[in-house]
């Protein structure tokens, strides 16, 4: 569960007690001291509701009071402030919030009968009693019964903030994101000031959008500096980019306020932890059993935080601690689950899911992950060494063709380049649905973006059916994540994420078959507006959605500049040094003896090298959109190195039936800007134009020029074979069609082309690869199929299944000539006197 989920069910539990389910914390004039010492609450000004309520004994008098002791870690005195008024009124608000104290505190028997009490005897006739109830019931893990009561809220008053924050956040904890934002969303545009509301709203942005979620807590924290949770979150956030000092210093913070926070405590020693410090860790945990001597989370949390930096075998170690600790933390169960699928151990992972799912039925993630590896138990398992692959039993006939022998092309390859041998088994799984893919990931559909992931010995990806042909190549995919399995295990895990990508990126470039983001325009946009990420802050890029791509783009660059200008062997040691748990800053100075300003410094060079061209072509006039040729021709003669203008030439030129003349533009424009890609790629253009003029010579070669820059693009790839085809060429027909079935591995079409041609160039395993999968793919006529691939078992000297072949040909059409022809051939090579050929 990550830290923003568990803050917000801390804060759930143990904010804003005082205030009721219908008021805003914003008071009217006149205003009671109860009702401004709610308000100053609310802002964290904890001793001005000590002088407000000082003299006052009323029971929310009291129950303001102890939060505000709650808030400061004093629990003794919050306790004593809660016990009587809870002993009078049974179902009343000082009763809800001594069970919440009680359960925090580890006494979970006390807690328990408090709460059940509550549910037993508190009224249910306001929103207010119906919100109560609803908390105690969630707060002893009766989901349910909890969403009733919220829903019974909003069904009486369905703008009530209390009622919208806590349904928010039984939403939030159960992952139903959309509910929550809307719950929290609510509460905010009746009371725009609720610390609680606008935390939940952080909260929910915060796993998919950090830099929104930065922006909310600056503002959460603006109104209320003393708040614990937002001050939390932003240690977590600092946390997912590397940022071990910010986050140190946002828990010290929190620590300021409550010295006796748990949650502060645990996530001060995930970090000590995480920086190889045990004995400060253990340290820390010893403070925080001391005040809840049941607190598993002190465990759970430093094992979430090594998962999250893909530690995961020690994350089980500690996660195991804290189940040993709290046996029934369906988190705990939960977090075991997911990190034992990480590292392969399904059955494991089974096993601890279910126990999760058994206590918390309604856990979306729990639910789904079962769900999925029912999914896996009707995949197809192949091994192969020290792969083990499972694929889905709809593709496992055609990709076991391709993907098995890619994957060991793949180790073998990185493993000589890198010196290391990656331990086994590798588990690669291949998934049709993207959103079976993102739910093995990380448990929920979505994760549009990703393509693969790897957790170091196990690899998920999309296969290429999980998504239209042409929108990315499995092949790429799969080893850009194998890659990944190198650097992450030759690093002990602990490589930065900019690292480790940027070199699978640029791995994929060096393998020699036009892979790699072609994004280079982009880039240039972005150093020209200013927006390329520094050398120091690449991380960052990694966790804000906006960036994401750009941050890939130029992890790549700056590896192969560090290679380029450094040398490679520095490269490899480099990513060992991680293993000793130094930061980029010491690793560096190892690798290459120099600094990451330093490093910048010969990076911005090469930049400017290699992209100041682009970025100089791209600029232009400002030329009205309306231009005909005479004005455009104008601008391109007073501006003849401006891409956009020799593009906008083209396009009337076009327009204008002169297509020789556009062609002329286009050529131009392609040398100004050879790697303009997608729909402004000048070469797409020609080719069009050249199809049109019945071209095929000038058509072939744009085609060909496009491949080079957009090379997932199936359809060019497609056109670019049938034009070949008919030249008579075996070499560039089995070329062309061989991209297409890189692409689309499904292509029954392309794939019996890629075997007739390897027929005649007598490249037997290859034709035998390619009909299997042409026969695989469900072609349109099967009996061709069978007899095609009878052919390619009896040029390898398998007369038997190429028998069985043409027997199931002629069984689908008993006339079918060429089979009954191969099938006397056959008779006749094995009839007894007729010899072997």
């Amino acid at each position: 569960m990550p830290l923003a989920r568990r803050l917000l069910l801390v804060s759930a539990l143990l904010l804003a007690l005082g205030a009721s389910s219908s008021s805003q914390t914003r008071p009217a004039a006149d205003a009671s001291p109860a009702d401004a010492a709610a308000r100053a609450l609310n802002l964290g000004r904890f001793d001005q509701v000590d002088a407000l309520l000082r003299t006052l004994t009323d029971p929310r008098a009291l129950v303001l009071r102890a939060q505000a002791d709650i808030e400061r870690g004093r629990y003794p005195q919050a306790e004593m402030l809660l016990a009587a008024p809870a002993s009078a009124n049974a179902g009343g608000d000082a009763a809800l919030a001594l069970g919440l104290l009680q359960l925090h505190l580890g006494r979970r028997a006390d807690g328990t009968r408090t709460l059940q009490r509550l549910l037993a005897t508190a009224p249910q006739s306001s929103p207010a009693d119906l919100v109560r109830l609803g908390r105690a019931a969630r707060a002893l893990g009766e989901v349910q019964e909890a969403n009733g009561y919220f829903r019974e809220a909003s069904a009486l008053a369905p703008d009530d903030v209390a009622m919208n924050i806590a349904w928010g956040e039984l939403f939030f904890e159960k992952y139903n994101r959309s509910d929550a934002l809307k719950s929290f969303q609510s509460a905010v545009r009746v009371d725009p000031d609720n610390v609680r509301a606008r935390l939940g709203l952080a909260s929910v942005v915060a796993d998919e959008d950090p830099p929104a979620a930065r922006k909310a807590l600056d503002g959460i924290l603006a109104l209320n500096p003393n708040s614990v949770p937002a001050h939390l979150l932003v240690a977590e956030l600092a946390l997912d980019d590397r940022r071990r000092g910010d986050a140190r210093a946002s828990i010290q913070k929190a620590l300021q306020v409550n010295p006796n926070s748990l949650e502060a405590r645990s996530l001060e020693g995930a970090i000590a932890f995480l920086e190889g410090r045990p004995a400060d860790f253990q340290a820390q945990a010893a403070e925080v059993l001391k005040i809840n001597p049941t607190y598993g989370e002190v465990y759970r949390v430093a094992g979430d935080h090594l998962a999250r930096n893909y530690r995961f075998e020690e994350a089980v170690d500690l996660t195991r601690r804290a189940l040993a600790l709290d046996r029934d933390s369906t988190r705990a169960n939960s977090d075991l689950g997911m990190q034992l699928l990480r590292i392969g151990d399904e059955p494991g992972a089974r096993r601890a899911l279910e126990a999760a799912f058994k206590a918390d039925p309604y856990n979306v993630v729990n639910f789904n992950s079962l769900s999925l590896l029912d999914t896996l138990d009707t995949f197809e398992t192949i091994t192969d060494g020290n792969i083990i692959m499972r694929l889905h039993p709809e593709e496992a006939a055609v990709m076991r063709e391709y993907a098995m022998p890619l994957a060991k092309e793949a180790l073998a390859t990185l493993s000589t380049r890198w010196n290391f041998t990656p331990a086994g088994p590798i588990l690669i799984e291949m998934f049709p649905k993207h959103d079976d893919f993102a739910v093995r990931t990380l448990g929920l559909p979505g994760l549009v973006g990703a393509l693969g992931v790897c957790f170091g010995k196990v690899v998920t990806l999309d296969s290429p059916r999980a998504r239209p042909p042409g929108e990315f190549s499995w092949q790429e995919t799969l080893w850009h994540e194998l890659t990944h399995v190198i650097t992450l295990q030759l690093s002990d895990n602990r490589v930065p994420r900019w690292l480790t990508e940027g070199i699978s990126e640029w791995e994929e470039r060096r393998a020699g078959r036009d892979w790699g983001r072609n994004i280079q325009v982009q880039f240039a946009q972005a150093l020209e507006a200013g927006k390329a990420l520094k050398v120091k802050d690449l991380n960052d890029g990694f966790t804000n959605p906006q960036l994401i791509s750009l941050a890939y783009y130029e992890a790549s660059i700056l590896v192969d500049h560090m290679v380029q200008t450094y040398g490679e062997p520095g490269l490899r040691t480099l990513v060992r040094a991680y293993a000793r748990g130094v930061e980029t800053d010491v690793a560096l100075m190892e690798a290459y003896k120099i600094t990451v300003d330093e490093l910048q410094t010969t990076f911005d060079v090469r930049l400017e090298r290699d992209f100041g061209p682009i970025r100089r072509a791209l600029k232009g006039p400002d030329v009205p959109q309306d231009a005909g040729v005479e004005i455009l021709r104008a601008a391109a003669q007073a501006n003849p190195d401006s891409f956009p203008i020799r593009m906008r030439l083209a396009a009337a030129l076009h327009a204008a039936k002169d297509a020789a003349g556009a062609i002329r533009e286009l050529e131009r424009a392609a040398q100004l800007l050879p790697v303009a890609a997608g729909p402004d790629n000048p070469n797409a253009m020609i080719a069009a134009i050249a199809l049109e003029q019945k071209d095929s010579t000038r058509a072939i070669q744009a085609l060909d020029a496009v491949l080079k820059v957009d090379h997932t693009d199936v359809e060019s790839a497609r056109r670019l074979a049938a034009l070949v085809a008919p030249l008579n060429d075996p070499v560039r027909t089995g070329v062309a069609y061989e991209r297409v079935v890189a692409l689309d591995p499904f292509d029954g079409v392309a794939q019996a082309v890629v075997g007739r041609v390897a027929m005649q160039r007598r490249d037997v395993p290859r034709a035998l690869r390619a009909f299997r999968a042409a026969l695989a793919a469900n072609p349109a006529d099967k009996a061709v199929a069978h007899v095609d691939l009878a052919e390619a078992y009896l040029l390898s000297g398998g007369q038997a299944e190429a028998k069985r072949q043409t027997l199931a040909a002629l069984e689908i059409a008993p006339s079918f000539e060429r089979a009954q022809d191969l099938l006397l051939r056959l008779v006749g090579e094995t009839s007894p006197g007729g010899g072997v050929r």
